[in-house]
């Protein structure tokens, strides 16, 4: 199940990369992405690379992160940069879930925000339920080393998403501002 997931995942990485290509935008920033002959997987000695696109002349002019591709591919899809398919077999309208879900059992870090509208414009449900995840909020327990392991959310992250060591961006939510947003979903 894992290596689909990341087999699906690349794949719909793979398909935005050249949707982003095909728009053409103007002035890339090429500084943030190294050149392929530069980059240490790729062999400069090669014919190849003459061939091979440059990362920075089709990811440069994308927003940017602070990790990984130096994407920030969330933005990207919100701005109109790259249309995700729904499917990797067809094209059709992909079901969003603005939900978010908040985990406050972090033994003293920031809670953490599930966002599920981040998740669902790139993945269907059924990538995350009910397997690893329970649909009923809090009914899956889990632990941040299992994570690092691999697990839960670290199927992801950490290997086709923005890597586990960006603490902040799951643990976004101050207690205090939890119980705020808690006491208003109660009302």
């Amino acid at each position: 199940m894992r290596t689909r997931l990341a087999k699906l995942l690349t794949l719909s990485l793979l398909t935005l990369v050249c949707s982003a290509q095909a728009q053409e935008p103007s002035a890339a920033d090429t500084s943030r992405h190294k050149p392929l002959a530069m980059d240490g997987f790729h062999d400069p000695a090669l014919p190849s690379i003459d061939i091979l696109q440059e990362p920075g002349d089709v990811l440069g002019a994308l927003p940017s992160s602070t990790s990984g591709n130096m994407v920030d591919w969330n933005k990207a899809v919100r701005d109109g940069y790259i249309q995700p398919r729904a499917t990797l077999e067809k094209q059709g309208k992909i079901k969003t879930l603005d939900l978010d879900i908040y985990f406050p059992n972090t033994a003293g870090a920031d809670v953490v925000r599930f966002p599920h509208k981040e998740h669902t414009q790139w993945l269907d449900c059924s990538n995350c339920h009910p397997v690893p995840f329970a649909e009923k909020a809090g009914a899956t327990q889990i632990s941040m080393l299992e994570i690092l392991m691999g697990e839960y959310c670290g199927r992801c992250h950490g290997a086709v998403s923005f890597p586990l060591t960006e603490c902040s961006r799951c643990h976004s939510v101050s207690y205090e501002e939890y119980l705020k947003i808690r006491e208003q979903q109660q009302d």
